[in-house]
């Protein structure tokens, strides 16, 4: 990975188009897929004032971003070199959507294999099941409920009223209680087992006792079998509670539990290591000399977590080869995910390193922006390799186009509905790329966030969801896909732990 000023191939590309769109300054004028500032956009926070519409440049011509200032002479013929050499690679990249789909596809192909080999299941102790998925339909052991109970506190009643009270009770929990003779009651607890005989229970509040120990309703009618919980009322044994490739919820904990079950059959958490690549990262202090603060490093690990990963390492390597190829040959990981290095710099190894141990490119570079030298490779049977590029924002564009799709097929879980929102103001658009923004939802709409270069976080970290803005930009009120963050509707306790 290059310092900032020195990267070279795609990753140089990206960096200057994306910021330009994203630092272009206010206009008189917008022209149509210009972007509008949202409000709360220059703070990066909701309810904050931003420039009011008609205030935003358009972003100049990608072609002026990269080439304004050049010249003429040797320093713009390795410009026009590196245009060709941009261009070939972009013709080979993969359009967004179908490389979210290679990596859902890879995923889902992995764990068949691990079924047909018998290792795509564990049992687990119901407390260490919750956030996985069901690798076996949850059937019921037992009738639920497996005898009839109370509904209510009362009286279990026999017959007609006026009923003789019995001077003993019936609790949760206890035996099976005598038979009750028609025309007697007993005094019921909620959930206790019902005497034989019993017609209805009669709640506590429908009934007064005289001084002659009888029970008399103050309702007329009470219908036969009222406020008895039948045995078998929610299912019998054998019944398919839930089929597998259920996520285990709290509530499916108390369902399992309910129908006798002590632990639970899941998909385990894909195994993940995240390499963090890169000579001039900083992990404390001031970023200083030339070198600055590693953001990726603090940020990926928890982000891999939410998409149901169980991250085993974190690593730093310089701009070192033969380290990274130590690394990922070590690693016993089902996903090695790498920040950096994956475009054609002279420190960029991971394209090298990945021939050097005959990994296959299942996805070379994305038609995507920001972050579109991400790539996807096969590094032997069952385990998979996503190279992130360094730039923050264009390693949460990678996280999210493929990572999150290959970690979601690994652990079984089923595929977020997709849907569409309005934007509330005008996004730029890459004139033949998927454009990833980060955006605010609110009400019925999604509001697009200012900061979001490819070295930006501060959209992101404001934000609920990412829009997927088509090529050539997206007016006003126009429906755009939404990637939600994974804390935007969980919250950061369901997420994270």
């Amino acid at each position: 990975m290059t310092a900032p000023g020195t990267r070279a191939g795609e990753d140089a590309h990206d960096l200057d188009v994306e910021e330009a769109l994203a630092l272009v300054k206010p206009p008189h004028r917008r022209t149509p897929g210009d972007h509008v500032p949202a409000r709360g956009d220059h703070a990066s926070a909701p309810g904050d004032r931003g420039a009011s519409p008609g205030d935003q440049a358009p972003a100049p011509a990608p072609q002026d971003a990269t080439t304004a200032g050049q010249g003429t002479g040797p320093t713009a013929s390795r410009q026009h070199a590196h245009h060709r050499a941009h261009h070939g690679a972009h013709h080979r990249a993969t359009p967004w959507p179908e490389a979210r789909a290679t990596a859902e596809r890879a995923g889902r192909a992995t764990r068949a294999g691990a079924a047909e080999a018998g290792r795509s299941a564990v049992t687990l102790p119901l407390d260490g099941a919750l956030g996985l998925v069901l690798a076996a339909p949850l059937t019921a052991l037992t009738d639920l409920p497996s005898f009839d109970t109370s509904a209510m506190d009362g009286w279990a009643v026999a017959g007609p009223g006026p009923w003789t009270l019995r001077e003993d009770g019936v609790l949760a929990g206890h035996a099976q209680p005598a038979r009750l003779a028609d025309g007697e009651a007993v005094r019921i607890a909620t959930g206790a087992r019902i005497p034989p005989d019993t017609t209805a229970v009669l709640r506590s509040e429908y009934g007064l006792t005289d001084d002659k120990g009888r029970l008399h309703p103050t309702r007329n009618h009470l219908g036969h079998g009222q406020d008895i919980r039948p045995r078998a009322q929610e299912c019998r044994s054998g019944d398919q509670l839930l089929p597998a490739g259920t996520p285990v919820t709290p509530a499916v904990l108390g369902l399992a539990a309910a129908a006798g079950y002590d632990t639970l059959t899941v998909v385990p958490r894909p195994r993940v290591d995240v390499l963090v690549l890169g000579d001039e990262l900083l992990t404390e202090g001031l970023p200083h000399d030339g070198l600055i603060r590693d953001a990726l490093g603090p940020m990926l690990p928890p982000w891999l977590r939410a998409l149901g990963a169980e991250v085993t390492a974190v690593r730093r390597i310089g701009d070192d080869a033969d380290a990274l190829h130590r690394a990922i040959a070590d690693s016993e990981a089902e996903l090695v995910v790498t920040t950096g290095g994956t475009a054609a710099g002279p420190v960029d190894h991971v394209h090298p390193t990945l021939r050097r141990i005959g990994a296959r490119l299942v996805v070379d570079g994305v038609k995507v922006r920001p972050g579109h030298p991400m790539l996807l490779a096969r590094l032997t049977e069952g385990r998979y390799l996503v190279g992130l590029p360094g730039n923050p924002l264009a390693a949460v564009s990678g996280l999210l186009t493929l990572a999150e799709p290959l970690l979601r097929a690994l652990a079984g879980r089923p595929a977020p509905e997709r849907y569409a929102l309005p934007l509330r103001d005008g996004a730029h658009g890459h004139p033949y790329d998927t454009r990833l923004i980060p955006v605010l939802l609110r009400g019925e709409r999604a509001v697009p966030l200012h900061y979001n270069g490819p070295a930006m976080l501060r959209g992101v970290a404001a934000a609920d969801a990412l829009a997927v803005v088509p090529p050539g930009g997206a007016e006003p009120g126009q429906e755009t896909e939404i990637l939600e963050l994974p804390w935007a509707t969980a919250g950061l306790a369901a997420c994270f732990t």
